[in-house]
């Protein structure tokens, strides 16, 4: 990163945090302190813990006499930063009814007005690494932007009456030709990696050159018809279908539809942010394992992209996020069918890619809490791309790489397929 302007900082700072507030908005107060799974947070905890990071790593850090504004939140809202010290579990953040959702505002208030003063008094003495973690509070408060709109999901769609989040405003879209294409790759050698001069996280480094056999991909996601036909025909019956993980997943928790899809009165609906609708068709399929995916994939006679694979594809037909692509920006909250001739490589949903997460050749690890932030987790993880429709449009990009274990699926989680090609 170069050039750091305080200025334009903080005017960043001050959208991405208020952002943050919108979205919660729409909740009612009971919806805060709810936890459902371990996976999901309360969204009264993300609220605290995006203001936590900036607290813990930046204020406490670098700015002289800062008084913490409570002493017990870094134990409170700390969330996997061994380095910072002693935290509540990941599944009792769901009892702590107090501190309220009054205090918790209060609490950002503070922690914002203290991040501006401190860079307005330190701005000729913001170095590289101080810069770096700067930006990193932004990303991080932007990566749990997309968490709360999955986590609220979660939470109102396991509520027995369905209710809905915020109203679908429909916005037209012009239709496109939705029956898509395979799309063919050349062999090569290909440059995987980030190579701007912007921000980037460090498991998108360091970059590196790889070998691809030619291939060819659909140009667009796969679609609710499309698994529909796959669960018709005994998908998730067919042990063949399956990794032998994903078979016994299916059986051990009954699995026999995408996550929020219900069948009734001999139709498929299923629970959007809107509240419970009849399943379209056309729409891209979404809330789908890893472990789902790759048997649709099979069931097909096709297989996942990798994500160098993906990478190199995005690179060459839609390498930034455009106005156009579906991101939390649009407020659809849910992933759209193909329109504009889009290959929906950005937005909509993350893809799930047929790599493991592991880290690239020459990647360095940061000292400190900072290199907790991805590096610990390159285990038992599949490597997703492409960003989502809780996504915010600034935080992604191509070389971006997301991971998730292979049963999760509260996320908007989707699929492209692809073969290989032979001589």
């Amino acid at each position: 990163m170069n050039n750091f302007d305080v200025k334009s900082y903080i005017r960043n700072f001050h959208k991405v945090r208020e952002q943050t507030i919108n979205l919660c908005k729409p909740l009612a107060v009971e919806d805060f302190v709810a936890q459902p799974i371990v996976d999901v947070s309360p969204p009264k905890w993300h609220l605290a813990h995006t203001t936590w990071f900036f607290e813990a790593l930046v204020l406490e850090n670098f700015s002289d006499n800062y008084q913490v504004f409570d002493k017990y939140y870094s134990f409170l809202f700390n969330s996997y930063y061994n380095t910072v010290g002693d935290r509540v579990q990941r599944p009792n953040r769901g009892n702590m009814t107090r501190p309220t959702v009054e205090e918790i505002i209060k609490y950002r208030e503070y922690v914002d007005e203290k991040v501006v003063e401190f860079l307005s008094i330190k701005e000729t003495e913001i170095d590289k690494s101080l810069a770096y973690i700067l930006e990193l509070g932004i990303q991080h408060e932007q990566q749990h932007q997309e968490l709360l709109v999955t986590d609220f999901k979660y939470i109102l769609g396991m509520n027995p009456l369905f209710p809905p989040y915020k109203d679908f405003l429909g916005k037209e879209t012009k239709s496109v030709d939705s029956t898509g294409k395979y799309i063919s790759i050349e062999e090569g050698i290909y440059e995987i990696g980030y190579t701007g001069d912007q921000f980037c996280f460090d498991n998108e480094l360091a970059t590196h050159k790889v070998y691809l056999n030619p291939f060819q991909y659909m140009n667009r996601l796969s679609t609710n018809k499309e698994f529909l036909e796959f669960i018709d025909d005994g998908g998730y019956s067919r042990f063949n279908l399956w990794l032998s993980e994903g078979w016994d997943w299916v059986k051990e928790h009954d699995i026999h539809a995408p996550m929020y899809w219900h069948k009734m009165d001999n139709k498929w609906y299923h629970y959007t942010l809107s509240g419970l609708e009849e399943v379209n068709l056309n729409d891209p399929v979404t809330h789908i394992s890893y472990f789902e995916a790759d048997a649709f994939a099979s069931w097909k006679g096709k297989r996942l992209l990798t994500e160098e694979e993906w990478e190199v594809v995005c690179k060459m037909k839609e390498p930034n996020p455009g106005i156009k692509s579906n991101f939390v920006e649009s407020e659809n909250f849910r992933p759209l069918q193909v329109v504009d001739n889009l290959q929906q490589l950005m937005g909509d949903v993350w893809e799930w890619t047929g790599s493991a997460y592991l880290s690239y050749p020459n990647f360095k690890k940061s000292e400190g809490a900072i290199g907790e932030y991805n590096g610990k987790f390159m285990i038992n993880q599949m490597v997703l791309r492409g960003g989502s429709c809780a996504t915010p449009r600034e935080h992604i990009r191509p070389t971006y790489r997301n991971f998730f274990h292979p049963h999760l699926r509260w996320q908007f989680t989707g699929i492209r397929l692809a073969e290989s090609l032979t001589k």
